[in-house]
């Protein structure tokens, strides 16, 4: 009796705190799990003077309030033809127009974004959210970026969820309870995941869905056994006002043998059991100028598969249309190549997403959206960058600008089972 007593209380517990923690969260959105979905990471860092937060530089296009051929950061250029603001820079066209670019901060910049998403098929976006983008000041940057976010996902359909990134925190002296405290200003005064209108917030086996990325990456100043990881995943998962939701782990892509890229500790395997899914990083594990890469990438997925069911959670794999951090470099010894891992017109990015597809996966995470810093960027960049002695810019490789959100697409209709897997790259007609 005394057991059945304990059970029965248990089990009230249980129902109270899920019936607590539906009282923050939306009961039903458009995206009730991430299976089927190919997702993006969204950074919306970009600034401009004269923005709509009266940005004082060019955040993440330069160094500091510089951007010129000599502090340029990105090694991709943005195709700006369909933006509604643009703003100039010191760069010149080959036909020697001014070269510009945009703010993620201007509302008609999300509101494009989320609309080549909808035109093109991609599922939707995890916004990435910085430990030190942590703040309830709902004027700064990344909340302004996340507020309008929200509402264009609303209105065009889009899936949205919350990625934590935990780069920069330091190693000592903080931990993951700012997020904590983050996580239910989001809740309470952004409402994410209880946009006005369209419900479209990524929820995962009926849960919302957040993600933390950064576990288990041996080059980070912080100790994974110190900064209360375990603990801001039991509160997303266990609260019961703020809880309710599952969890996403963003880890290194040898996570199984924890070599290479990885930390040693198995610790990290006692956090991965307690999420519900995972998403290896793996930008710059693969090349297409290595020979039978796509086994090898074949090979991995199917491993790390068969691992998350041992363990009963689901997995996400990565996949990049390629890799450049040439201008970031500019000025350092042996710094990288531009194009150090070629797009090859799209063929390297259709090699991971079909294989990935081929190998069983349910859910793709695709680094990234706007990512032209690391040159990783889907979204429309164009084929005729400035012309520099100094910096330099990937292209197209003659393709459409449009040309990695439209294979997108075709993924997702693969993903979908509404069209049959093609290992070989479409041809649009």
């Amino acid at each position: 009796m005394k057991k059945l007593i304990l059970c029965i209380g248990a089990l009230v517990t249980f129902l109270c705190v899920e019936a607590n923690a539906q009282n923050k969260h939306a009961k039903e959105t458009m995206y009730p799990s991430y299976k089927g979905l190919i997702m993006a990471g969204y950074q919306g860092w970009f600034r401009a003077p004269g923005d709509e937060i009266n940005s004082k530089g060019y955040g993440h296009w330069g160094r500091g309030d510089k951007f010129d051929e000599v502090n340029c950061t990105v090694d991709a250029w943005p195709d700006v033809s369909e933006y509604e603001k643009t703003y100039p820079t010191k760069f010149k066209l080959a036909d020697g127009s001014t070269a510009r670019v945009f703010s993620s901060v201007d509302k008609s910049t999300s509101d494009l974004h989320f609309k080549w998403m909808k035109e093109y098929g991609l599922d939707g976006v995890f916004m990435q959210r910085f430990y030190n983008d942590a703040t309830s000041d709902m004027n700064s940057g990344p909340n302004v970026v996340l507020k309008n976010a929200l509402e264009s996902a609303s209105k065009y359909g889009r899936a949205i969820g919350v990625m934590y990134d935990l780069s920069g925190l330091p190693a000592r002296g903080k931990d993951c309870s700012a997020l904590i405290e983050d996580w239910k200003f989001l809740v309470d005064q952004m409402k994410v995941t209880n946009q006005s209108g369209e419900k479209t917030y990524i929820f995962h086996n009926g849960k919302p869905l957040v993600t933390i990325w950064g576990v288990g990456f041996p080059d980070r100043a912080y100790d994974i056994r110190d900064i209360g990881v375990d603990r801001f995943i039991d509160f997303l998962k266990n609260d019961p006002e703020y809880g309710g939701c599952s969890v996403m782990l963003g880890v290194p892509t040898y996570w199984r043998e924890q070599v290479y890229d990885c930390v040693s500790d198995p610790y990290l395997q006692d956090l991965i059991k307690q999420c519900d899914i995972i998403m290896p990083w793996m930008v710059q594990r693969f090349s297409p100028m290595i020979h039978f890469e796509e086994d090898r990438y074949r090979d991995m997925v199917l491993a790390d598969i068969k691992k998350c069911r041992e363990y009963g959670i689901d997995y996400a794999p990565n996949c990049s249309p390629g890799f450049s951090w040439h201008n970031m470099q500019y000025g350092r010894p042996n710094p990288k190549p531009l194009a150090s891992i070629p797009r090859l017109g799209g063929e390297f990015f259709w090699m991971e997403l079909s294989q990935a597809i081929n190998a069983g996966a349910e859910m793709i995470y695709v680094a990234m959206f706007d990512e032209v810093d690391e040159g990783t960027a889907v979204f429309k960049i164009t084929n005729e960058p400035p012309v520099s002695d100094i910096a330099g810019f990937i292209t197209t490789d003659g393709k459409p600008s449009d040309h990695y959100l439209w294979l997108i697409g075709e993924a997702s209709q693969m993903l979908k089972g509404k069209k049959p897997l093609s290992l070989t790259m479409p041809e649009r007609k």
